[in-house]
C-alpha cells in the first residue's frame, strides 16, 4: 500500500510518481518498446486542407492504432516493465475513454488487471472497448475529474498502481514516439497543432518535433474547457470550475504538474476554439478527407483555421489523435451540417 504524497497540482500523486519531465533520450528508449507492440502510423497530405490554408497540410493518423487513439503508445511504454509489486493487484486509471483504453490494452498485452473509472455519461463505444480488453469499468461522477478523484481514493485504499493521465514520464515518453515518426517522415515540418486535454500529446511533440527541428508546436483547447490554457498563460496550476465541451478528450478541469512544466518551457502558443468550430472540423475531415475523428482530434483543424494567415506557406502537421467518436455525437455533427 502507498499513501499519497504532497502534490503540486490539484490531483493526487503517490511516491512512485516521478514528476521529472522525460528527455528526448527517454523518448528514443520508449521507441524500442513501442515499435515492438504497435505499428507506425501514416502521415498523409490533405489536398483539400492544403488548398484551403495555403499551406502543406499533413494529417498524422494516430486513429489507426489498435485502440483508435494516440494514448496507447504511452500505456504500452509504462506497463511494459511495471514493477512486480503492482502486477498482481493491478492498475487503476480515470479516463473519458482513450487513456482508459490505453491502460486496458497494455494490461491485456502484459497480463496485468485493470480498473478504469469513467464519468457516468462516458462515450459508450469507449466503455465497450475497454471492457472488451478485459478492464473493469466503474462509472463514477459527473465528469472526468470526479471519476479521477474516485480512482485516486481507490488507489490509496486498495493498493492499485494509479496510472495518472499525465504525471507519468514513461507515458509522455511513449506518446512522444509519434513525434519521432513525424520528424523522420517530414523533417521540414514548420508547425504542429496538437490538442490539449491533460497535455501529454502537446508535451510529447514539444520534446520531439520542437527539440529536433525549428518547428513551432501550438496547443488547442476547447474555449469552454480551457483550464490548461489559462494555467499556461497565467503561470499557475489552479483547476477550472467546469469543462463544458462535447469533446471528451479535451474535458478536464485540472492542469497537471508534469505536462504543464513542459508546456510552459517549450510550447509556442495556445489557441482556444468554440465547440461549433470543432464540430465543423469533424464534419469537414469526414466529408473531404474521409477521416472519422472524435472532437479532440478535430480541434487542431479548428485551431489551424483560427491561425489563418500565420500558416500560409508553412508545412503543417495536424495530429488526428483519435477516431473514437460516439454514434450520438456523429449524428449531431451530421445533422447540424446538413
Amino acid at each position: 500500500m502507498y499513501d499519497p504524497v504532497d502534490s503540486p497540482d490539484s490531483t493526487t500523486v503517490f511516491p512512485y510518481h516521478d514528476l521529472t519531465p522525460p528527455t528526448l533520450a527517454d523518448v528514443y528508449a520508449a521507441r524500442r518498446v513501442v515499435r515492438r507492440h504497435l505499428p507506425r502510423t501514416p502521415l498523409v497530405r490533405s489536398d483539400v486542407l492544403s488548398a484551403e490554408l495555403d499551406a502543406e497540410v499533413y494529417l498524422k493518423r494516430e486513429d489507426v492504432l489498435p485502440t483508435g487513439a494516440f494514448k496507447v503508445r504511452g500505456g504500452v511504454n509504462l506497463v511494459y516493465d511495471l514493477p512486480e509489486e503492482f502486477r498482481e493487484r493491478g492498475l487503476i486509471a480515470a479516463s473519458t475513454g482513450n487513456h482508459g483504453q490505453s491502460v486496458a490494452y497494455a494490461g491485456a498485452r502484459f497480463d496485468v488487471p485493470v480498473v478504469v473509472a469513467v464519468p457516468e455519461d462516458a462515450n459508450p463505444s469507449k466503455v465497450a472497448a475497454m471492457e472488451r480488453l478485459g478492464a473493469r469499468v466503474e462509472p463514477r461522477g459527473v465528469d472526468f475529474d470526479e471519476a479521477r478523484e474516485w480512482a485516486e481514493s481507490q488507489a490509496a485504499t486498495e493498493g492499485y498502481r494509479y496510472v495518472h493521465s499525465a504525471n507519468e514520464p514513461r507515458l509522455v515518453a511513449g506518446v512522444g514516439t509519434a513525434g519521432l515518426e513525424v520528424v523522420e517522415d517530414l523533417p521540414g515540418v514548420d508547425v504542429v497543432v496538437s490538442p490539449v486535454g491533460g497535455g501529454s500529446s502537446a508535451s510529447a511533440y514539444c520534446l520531439t518535433v520542437g527539440e529536433l527541428t525549428e518547428a513551432r508546436v501550438v496547443g488547442v483547447q476547447a474555449a469552454s474547457a480551457d483550464a490548461v490554457a489559462r494555467a499556461y498563460r497565467e503561470g499557475h496550476l489552479e483547476p477550472g470550475e467546469s469543462a463544458d465541451t462535447f469533446a471528451e478528450g479535451l474535458a478536464t478541469r485540472a492542469p497537471f504538474a508534469l505536462t504543464m512544466q513542459i508546456l510552459r518551457e517549450r510550447l509556442d502558443g495556445m489557441v482556444t476554439v468554440a465547440d461549433d468550430d470543432i464540430r465543423r472540423a469533424m464534419y469537414d475531415l469526414l466529408a473531404d478527407d474521409h477521416v472519422l475523428t472524435e472532437g479532440a482530434a478535430a480541434a487542431p483543424l479548428a485551431a489551424a483555421r483560427e491561425l489563418g494567415d500565420e500558416l500560409a506557406g508553412k508545412t503543417v502537421v495536424l495530429p488526428i489523435s483519435g477516431g473514437n467518436a460516439a454514434i450520438g455525437t456523429l449524428e449531431d455533427v451530421l445533422d447540424q451540417r446538413s
